[in-house]
């Protein structure tokens, strides 16, 4: 958020315009709440429609806080712990480029500094879980394509704020490789949400009776993703 930081009661918020607003809005992140405006609207009346919503702009900031509280802090380095399929794999250190990878309960990561400092590995087990998750969601997108007699153009992965997944129109999948922390049903079920997607391209009812054809809990693991998404971090 940008702009001049205002305060009410024991609230701070930020004032943004937008040409293409065409009512006030309230918006409650991490960073904090932001009142949207129309282009040509006054800000007192931005000012008064905080003021307004001041119970639950503090309600949305406290929820917003809990689940900030939930979300893992890592100590990265060798011999910790991190997840991968919603289990808790140590970090060895692999004795080439080669090695790396996760396989037999361990993810070995390469360096090429003797001693690598967090910031290094971190950025390092970024990389290895991306490239593992592309190779991961694209064998599963293809074994649940070919399920159903589908075809994708392109697998893709990448690190998104809001979405988990996305079809395109032309077929091609993309994921945020963060999901591949999350236990493997559920890694399940966003792949085959992303699959059948590649036959209905919205959320009727025949596009959720095909995802529950292939994924009968899906309800549960939507959940799941929806309530602990949040704390998908690395």
């Amino acid at each position: 958020m940008s702009g001049d930081l205002f305060t009410f009661e024991d609230v701070a918020y930020r004032l943004s315009r937008s040409p293409r607003r065409k009512r006030l809005g309230l918006v409650v992140t991490k960073e904090g709440a932001e009142v949207r405006i129309p282009q040509r609207c006054a800000e007192r009346h931005g000012h008064q429609f905080l003021r307004e919503n001041i119970t639950w702009v503090r309600d949305q900031l406290r929820g917003v806080a809990q689940r900030q509280a939930q979300v893992p802090e890592h100590h990265f380095a060798f011999g910790a712990r991190f997840p991968w399929l919603g289990n808790a794999l140590e970090l060895d250190r692999a004795a080439c480029a080669a090695d790396a990878g996760i396989r037999d309960g361990f993810i070995q990561l390469y360096s090429r500094a003797r001693e690598p400092g967090a910031a290094q590995i971190q950025a390092a087990l970024q990389k290895l879980y991306q490239r593992e998750a592309l190779a991961l969601l694209h064998e599963k997108s293809a074994y649940f394509a070919g399920l159903l007699g589908l075809a994708f153009s392109s697998v893709k992965v990448r690190r998104t704020r809001s979405k988990w997944g996305h079809c395109t129109i032309r077929g091609e999948l993309q994921y945020n490789w963060l999901v591949c922390l999350a236990p493997e049903p559920v890694v399940d079920y966003l792949v085959v949400h992303e699959v059948c997607h590649l036959q209905h391209h919205n959320h009727s009812r025949e596009f959720w009776a095909l995802v529950a054809s292939l994924c009968p809990e899906y309800k549960r693991l939507r959940r799941w993703l929806k309530d602990n998404g949040h704390t998908l971090q690395l």
